[in-house]
């Protein structure tokens, strides 16, 4: 099943602090380019518009660290968008950067989502993950969010870092539970290519602590009253991410500003990297696209069903043998879907589907 609706992904690359896991395409040297870049964005957000993009049902600003950006400028982005009634409009947040006033200008333009990256709730595990913030501003920036009128509340947390115990996990989970959040998305720590992190092996996640900590991480939530809809997420009934749903379910999607991915019927393109070129282009009148690539009928029906099986639609009988893979699966009428213990194998399930 493909989505049907589409979605907007706008990347902001602006941080004040470079975490030390992080592989993204992010500068902390390039704050008095935001009038431009933004310049950049509204126009090339407008070009689209007039080569026939449709309303976006949904819209996510990632990073980077959007809140990086004045509130007023990111408005602007915001208000230059097309949108469908009803439509889905998150932002990420840095739990240090949020006040009243900026939820409040959010709010005012339509935002009604916002994703806030807390990662942990005990002092040395942020310290170990390279992380700035303290803790107690992740409950003031929820109060500033919920004050503004957003109700719809993602709390992101990582799981895997140098130091933290199993104990240090569970009072995060826990801590994040008795915010009220409305989803919640819980990642394994991963070791990019050319991060500190990479170049520090004492530093590395451990499987099998990872595994442990997954499981803590889905028990805590599960009692919580949140439902785990794709591997790494959980939500409160009906707070699922519609925008996130757009790529498990092949949509459509556009990407505005540097490095931001697109994707139209099997055509999957990306633009420029840094900011600077992307500025450049658009001011030129260029195409801000690096590349692109173009998926075979067959190629895209795996895919399908490698994203779908993440998911608890999971995949339809006949594409997987449930008799070999044990308790790592379930039937559930016309569909086969991850048990707890196969969302932790993932990967290796995935290797056999069989497409048909």
């Amino acid at each position: 099943m493909t989505s049907t609706e589409f979605g907007v992904y706008v990347h902001i690359p602006f941080c004040r602090h470079r975490c030390d896991y992080c592989a993204f395409a992010t500068w902390t040297d390039r704050d008095h380019l935001m009038e431009t870049y933004v310049d950049a964005v509204v126009e090339d957000i407008a070009r689209a518009v007039a080569n026939g993009m449709p309303p976006a049902d949904t819209v996510f600003f990632g990073g980077g660290t959007p809140t990086r950006l004045a509130p007023e400028l990111l408005a602007r982005i915001v208000t230059a968008l097309p949108v469908s009634a009803n439509a889905e409009v998150t932002v990420e947040c840095n739990p240090d950067d949020v006040t009243n006033h900026l939820m409040r200008v959010y709010a005012d333009v339509g935002v009604n989502r916002v994703s806030i990256g807390v990662q942990a709730m005990v002092d040395h595990v942020l310290v170990a993950l390279g992380r700035t913030h303290d803790p107690s501003n992740v409950e003031r920036a929820i109060s500033a969010a919920r004050s503004a009128g957003i109700s719809s509340i993602n709390l992101d947390v990582m799981y895997g870092a140098h130091g933290e115990s199993l104990d240090d996990w569970r009072t995060t989970m826990n801590a994040i539970v008795a915010l009220r959040p409305t989803h919640v998305s819980a990642y394994g720590l991963t070791v990019e290519a050319g991060t500190p992190l990479a170049d520090d092996p004492s530093r590395h996640p451990d499987d099998d602590d990872q595994a442990d900590k997954y499981i803590i991480a889905d028990e805590v939530l599960v009692a919580g009253g949140f439902v785990n809809y794709e591997i790494s997420n959980w939500a409160q009934p009906g707070h699922e991410c519609r925008h996130n749903m757009v790529y498990w379910m092949q949509g459509n999607y556009q990407g505005f500003g540097c490095a931001a991915h697109s994707h139209h019927n099997g055509r999957r393109w990306w633009n420029v990297r840094t900011p600077d070129r992307y500025i450049a282009c658009v001011a030129a009148g260029e195409s801000v696209e690096a590349a692109d690539e173009v998926l075979d009928s067959a190629t895209r029906s795996r895919e399908a069903l490698e994203l779908s099986l993440r998911t608890s639609r999971g995949v339809p009988v006949g594409t997987l043998d449930p008799a070999d893979l044990g308790d790592l699966v379930k039937v559930e009428g016309e569909r086969i879907v991850l048990t707890r213990n196969g969302r932790l194998l993932a990967n290796d399930v995935s290797l056999r589907l069989k497409p048909r």
